[in-house]
């Protein structure tokens, strides 16, 4: 969990630095942005070839090396003289986590029943949106009082003692024969209408969360010291979307994705509509928030469940799939924030969030088989 808090941390950790990035390594904004571009492409490509590559390597040796280069990484970020260095050592951090979340899954939820393996993933989405609450609101108050360096920087700390809590306490077996290595319900179009509504709506949320900081001060007018109250408030909010919705994973598996995905697209097209006034800003960005944890969350927990062969290669390849959308909404939104400004960015990405919807409930057409309990899809193996 300490791990899975860390690996977020970082990998958001440039949204609330984005100018003091830039003035310092002397880019333009949009350019610092792509630090979150280029984190979620080199995920998104790397996932599932990482995860082929590795997937007869015990769990606990890839987990140490994967911290490893985390902390290689964080060090190298504080350190880094040039943009140039300080992208890299960012593209090594997220060469490490394209394979952490597919690895860790399986292993934390295989030490538990079949049935409390929702609540499990859930608490490793809490640990996960804590990054939101805790690490990137904290990341950008230490950067106004100390430089955007500090704030790179500590996730070392934090990557190495959970490298050597892992190293010391997390048994060695073989992944094959963990008990979370294949799915209950095999179900190849589930799988794919997850990966492409998770895909969409990380590139709706994340076109406008890239630029919140942005959107909040210019659109809504808020204070800067309001601002990065407001980011723990999403943050907080996520957490709590996270909470709720991982006590419903184990019964209604794709009803929870889908009811995510459409409170984030009310959340973001709200912002669109109503962002200029104060009192509904808070309301929709709470909505937001409340979503994006959740959905990557649900979607990963889907994975378990109708996985057509293992589930660290389903499980990567949904991590790549998001993490591509993350990439393409950052991108999207450097694109559309010259032309349309902030709010601009909200509109598209609010659409893209609703095609997402659409995905998921053309998803639930009739004509498929019942899975035990409720669920539908292919037999079980």
């Amino acid at each position: 969990m300490l791990a899975a808090f860390t690996f977020n941390t970082v990998e958001s950790l440039p949204v609330g630095l984005l100018e003091p990035v830039a003035d310092s390594l002397r880019v333009p904004v949009p350019a610092a942005g792509l630090l979150v571009t280029g984190y979620g492409l080199t995920v998104a490509v790397a996932s599932v070839p990482l995860a082929h590559a590795l997937r007869a390597v015990p769990r606990r040796h890839v987990l140490t090396r994967l911290l490893a280069a985390l902390v290689v990484a964080g060090v190298g970020s504080a350190l880094a003289p040039s943009y140039g260095v300080l992208l890299a050592a960012r593209l090594l951090a997220a060469l490490a986590q394209a394979l952490f979340w597919a690895v860790t899954g399986p292993v934390a939820v295989g030490l538990f029943a079949p049935g409390a393996r929702g609540r499990v993933a859930g608490a490793l989405s809490v640990a996960g949106s804590l990054a939101l609450v805790l690490g990137v609101p904290a990341a950008a108050w230490l950067g106004r009082l100390s430089g955007w360096r500090l704030p790179f920087a500590l996730p070392a700390a934090l990557g190495l003692l959970s490298l050597v809590t892992i190293a010391a306490l997390l048994p060695v077996s073989r992944p094959e024969e963990e008990p979370a290595a294949y799915a209950a319900g095999p179900d190849a179009r589930r799988f794919a209408t997850v990966l492409t509504a998770g895909f969409l709506s990380a590139t709706g949320a994340f076109a406008g969360y890239t630029y919140i900081v942005a959107f909040l001060d210019r659109v809504s007018g808020f204070a800067p010291g309001t601002v990065s109250v407001l980011l723990s408030v999403f943050g907080a909010a996520c957490l709590a979307g996270v909470g709720v919705t991982a006590a419903l994973l184990d019964r209604f598996p794709h009803s929870a994705l889908t009811a995510a995905v459409s409170v984030q697209t009310v959340g973001m097209l709200g912002l669109y509509a109503a962002g200029d006034r104060p009192p509904a800003a808070v309301v929709f960005l709470v909505l937001t928030g409340g979503a994006l944890g959740p959905v990557f969350m649900a979607a990963q927990n889907v994975m378990l469940h109708c996985a057509p062969g293992r589930t660290d290669l389903a499980l990567a390849a949904n991590s790549g799939c998001y993490n591509a959308g993350i990439a393409a909404g950052a991108a999207l939104g450097a694109l559309i924030l010259p032309q349309a400004g902030p709010r601009g960015v909200f509109l598209a990405g609010g659409l893209l969030t609703a095609g997402a919807c659409a995905v998921l409930l053309g998803g639930r057409l009739p004509g498929r088989r019942r899975w035990p309990g409720g669920r539908t899809g292919a037999a079980s193996r």
